[in-house]
């Protein structure tokens, strides 16, 4: 049996008693670290990352999934963590976001509003010789590459 795939039922079975948080990503490492990723509407507590350790951690013992030794490690995916998911763009509406084109190119803004499709930014364009001005831009999901969550120490 897959690894990931089981590890993914069981962190759903467990999210259906955690209705605002949802899982990110579960990847099996080489070096026996599984990582589950969890985000939430309005963060992830430790709390949480516990009680989805324990029901994943019983059943996989239970089941026998992993026959090697392995470091099970269920955490929020971090500050400086990729988006991935539309509800992670929905959450992060009105921060800025750095954005990462398929065509090499790099864009930033204030995102505004996130959809299955695409995501709709302010950003601010600078033209040389005129005022700089704010456009509001739609961007399909399928063109970008990497999307990060802009951190400000103001």
């Amino acid at each position: 049996m897959n690894i990931e795939k089981r590890v993914t039922e069981l962190v759903e079975e467990k999210l259906a008693e955690l209705p605002n948080i949802f899982l990110v990503d579960v990847k099996m490492h080489p070096n026996g670290k599984l990582m589950v990723l969890v985000d939430g509407d309005s963060g992830v507590g430790i709390a949480d990352c516990a009680a989805i350790s324990r029901h994943v951690g019983f059943h996989l013992e239970e089941e026998n999934v992993i026959e090697n030794a392995y470091n099970l490690e269920v955490s929020s995916p971090g500050v400086d963590a990729p988006l991935k998911l539309t509800r992670q763009f929905t959450k992060n509406i009105g921060r800025n976001l750095s954005i990462k084109m398929d065509d090499g190119t790099k864009r930033e803004g204030k995102l505004i509003a996130a959809g299955d499709e695409a995501i709709q930014i302010e950003e601010t364009i600078k033209q040389k010789g005129k005022k700089a001005e704010i456009v509001e831009s739609t961007i399909p999901l399928d063109k970008i590459t990497e999307t990060k969550v802009l951190i400000s120490f103001k």
